[in-house]
This record gives structure tokens, C-alpha cells and sequence, in this order.
């Protein structure tokens, strides 16, 4: 078997949305290390502040992991199908 082309659009939705998956995790640990950042502070608006930044991180990293890892994959697989296209494929043994 020989890959001579991979779909950009396919493969960069897939990509968003494990990356949309793992800004979850992100943000939710961000979220975590802030919260106990505030409360650690000692201030009496420190564990508010910690909490407006974990809510932020919960909702803006998992958007902006998805968006560059759909951009970034739909031009990594478009730059695939070019090299793939120079050098004749991708020679592939399978069962």
C-alpha cells in the first residue's frame, strides 16, 4: 500500500478537535494552579482573581488549542501532499 494523499480538511478536523480536547485538560489544570494561587495569596481579592483566571483559561485555551490545531494541521497535510507528490508516497506494509 502506498499513501499519495491524505485530505487536508478531514485530517485537520480531527486534529481541532483532539487539540480542543487537550486545551480542556490545560485549562482545566491553569484553572486549578490559579484557584490555589489565589487562595495562597492571602489577599482578600486574590481567590476571586484566581477564579476569573481559571474560568478564562477554561473557556480561551481550549478554543485557541482547537483553531491552531485546525489551521496548523490543514497546512501540515497540505505541505504533506506536496512532498508526498515529489518523492512518490509513502510505502506502507499492513495486514
Amino acid at each position: 500500500m502506498v499513501i499519495t494523499r491524505v485530505a487536508p480538511l478531514s485530517c485537520a478536523k480531527v486534529a481541532g478537535l483532539l487539540y480542543l480536547v487537550l486545551g480542556l485538560i490545560f485549562g482545566g489544570i491553569v484553572s486549578l494552579v490559579a484557584l490555589a494561587g489565589g487562595f495562597a495569596a492571602g489577599e482578600s481579592g486574590g481567590a476571586f482573581m484566581g477564579a476569573l483566571f481559571g474560568v478564562g483559561a477554561v473557556i480561551l485555551l481550549p478554543i485557541c488549542y482547537g483553531a491552531l490545531g485546525f489551521v496548523m494541521w490543514l497546512i501540515i497535510t497540505w505541505l504533506f501532499n506536496v512532498a508526498v507528490g515529489m518523492v512518490g508516497g509513502i510505502e506502507m506494509d499492513v495486514k
